[in-house]
């Protein structure tokens, strides 16, 4: 398959998923086709200087919903980009940020680049030209489009592009809300570096509490003891094994595009990120064993799969060999469509992209406020409520007749700063939207937690439009 057709599978694999939900919402078909159908599309090229002479560079920038403004979505630096993945991400943007109830619209960028073959500065020229043109056809802006970083970017495209785009528009106030997924010293904010895949653990710590969902899987209740394998260790699978382990749960097996490992007592996350770093490979990690294909990996016995890589890992050719109780997808579809039947047959719990790897655009969207208002959360309150607490804890010192260490009085008296109440935030998020799905589930009785998130994000759609007077 090459990647033109993987990204026509990808998009008809989102489009099936919205056509099976929307079969069950009962809005009228021209409703729904406004709300499947892409807007906008900006297709174009442009030439950057090399050693050699110039290069002409292929990118895309899809706004598919503006039923909310601004649209939200990364931007990608891929040789595998294609315009139909593009529409696909952007697509899964606009029920994804339905399913959190962030008020934007979905959107995705890429340039059809591999980052590795560019020095720095030629990056920079590449991003900086990207943004330029997005700028001249209003693409971009903090009421109008908000990228972010995806895959092949991170916080120094983001801040690249912020300062092109103030350059353009010195005279607003709010033009660092152009961007979000910027370092804290360019305007981002505290958290958002691992929110996706703190995400990732709030949402299925959520599923696993479900005394219910965890009787119909045979398992226990709680992420406590349960083993997991995470494919992929970038910023996504990193954090999620990350907060997976701290919450009890049992790193077994890690697969990467190097190959893949397996150690069933479990894997030491720290030590082999230093192995990693200074090996070059996750390969011949002490203790664990070298799995014969990094494919192996997505093929190991445990409770929770985590597939942190790219779309399309979960085929109907591997999907009868997964031998997983729970797949918490934290890419973006990970497990094509004829995978999911397959899987759905084994009893095999699905935990969708759409709602689970929500945590990037639900931090995104924090920082986005942060930039508008212009001031760092938690210090117009912090230390009111620190004071406040004093005086608490004061009382209760009396009533009990002793006094509080200084140790017990630091920590019971600590107002809330970014961090925390970034972490606050999408804790919230991530468990109401769980709620909002599986209230769904059982009264459509959809027994597919993807299906049950689609009909949400259709619902809520369908809201802002029929609130606009568009549809009746």
């Amino acid at each position: 398959m090459n990647h033109n057709d993987q990204g026509k599978s990808f998009l008809a694999s989102v489009d099936h998923y919205f056509n099976k939900a929307a079969a069950l919402t009962g809005h009228p078909p021209g409703l729904l086709e406004q709300i499947r159908t892409c807007n906008s599309l900006y297709s174009f090229k442009f030439p950057i200087r090399t050693e050699t002479g110039y290069e002409v560079i292929q990118a895309w920038r899809a706004q598919h919903s503006h039923h909310k403004l601004p649209v939200k979505g990364g931007i990608r630096y891929s040789a595998d980009a294609n315009e139909e993945e593009v529409i696909a991400l952007a697509t899964l943007m606009t029920y994804k940020c339905a399913i959190v109830d962030v008020p934007f619209g979905g959107a995705k960028g890429a340039v059809k680049v591999n980052s590795k073959d560019y020095d720095v500065e030629q990056l920079q020229r590449i991003t900086r030209r990207y943004t330029a043109e997005l700028i001249k056809k209003n693409f971009i802006g903090p009421a109008l489009d908000v990228p972010a970083p995806d895959y092949g970017t991170g916080s120094r495209e983001m801040a690249w592009i912020a300062d092109t785009y103030q350059a353009f528009h010195p005279e607003q106030i709010d033009a660092l809300g152009c961007v979000t997924g910027k370092s804290v010293g360019q305007g981002g904010i505290r958290g958002r570096t691992e929110a996706t895949g703190l995400g990732v653990f709030y949402g299925t710590r959520e599923v696993c509490d479900s005394a219910e969902t965890m009787l119909s899987l045979g398992m226990d209740r709680g992420i406590d003891g349960k083993t997991f394998v995470v494919q992929g260790l970038g910023n996504v699978g990193f954090h999620a094994a990350k907060f997976f382990t701290e919450g009890g749960a049992k790193l077994i097996g890690v697969s990467e595009y190097e190959g893949a490992i397996h150690k069933q007592d479990g894997i030491d996350l720290p030590a082999l990120m230093a192995h990693r770093k200074e090996t070059g490979s996750i390969l011949n990690f002490p203790g664990a064993a070298n799995l014969p294909r990094r494919e192996d990996g997505l093929e190991l016995e445990c409770d929770i799969l985590i597939p942190a890589a790219l779309e399309n890992q979960i085929t109907d050719e591997n999907a009868p060999r997964i031998r997983t109780k729970i797949i918490a997808e934290a890419a973006n579809g990970p497990v094509t469509a004829a995978a999911e039947a397959i899987l759905q047959q084994k009893n095999i719990l699905i935990i969708p992209d759409v709602y689970i790897n929500a945590g990037g655009v639900t931090v995104s969207y924090f920082e986005w406020l942060k930039n508008l208002s212009r001031v760092r959360f938690g210090r117009i309150e912090k230390r009111f409520e620190q004071a406040a607490y004093d005086r608490i804890l004061s009382l209760v010192e009396k009533e009990i007749g002793r006094a509080l260490s200084a140790d017990e009085r630091s920590l019971a008296a600590r107002g809330a700063d970014e961090a925390d109440l970034v972490y606050s935030g999408l804790e919230e998020t991530m468990i109401t939207a769980f709620h909002q799905i599986n209230e769904i589930s059982k009264r459509s009785g959809v027994e597919n937690l993807r299906t049950a998130s689609f009909i949400n994000a259709i619902n809520k759609v369908a809201v802002s439009y029929m609130e606009l007077g568009i549809f009746p």
